[in-house]
């Protein structure tokens, strides 16, 4: 499976997961939030997205 998240989508992902660390350690179900900001952190680093191979999307510029 090539890349499938470009770098404007990975950006976001890196915020949403900073956003899901700090409800971690704030909010009363922190393990829900805290395995949220894993897979953004994890989406972003690698570009790849389960979801988005299963349903069709590709924000990634360059062809792999």
């Amino acid at each position: 499976m090539g890349k499938n998240v470009g770098k404007t989508d990975s950006i976001i992902r890196y915020c949403l997961g900073i956003v899901f660390l700090v409800l971690a350690f704030a909010a009363r179900p922190f393990w829900l939030f805290f395995i949220l900001a894993i897979v953004a952190f994890a989406t972003a680093y690698f570009g790849k997205c389960l979801l988005y191979k299963l349903i069709g999307i590709n924000t990634c510029k360059i062809k792999s």
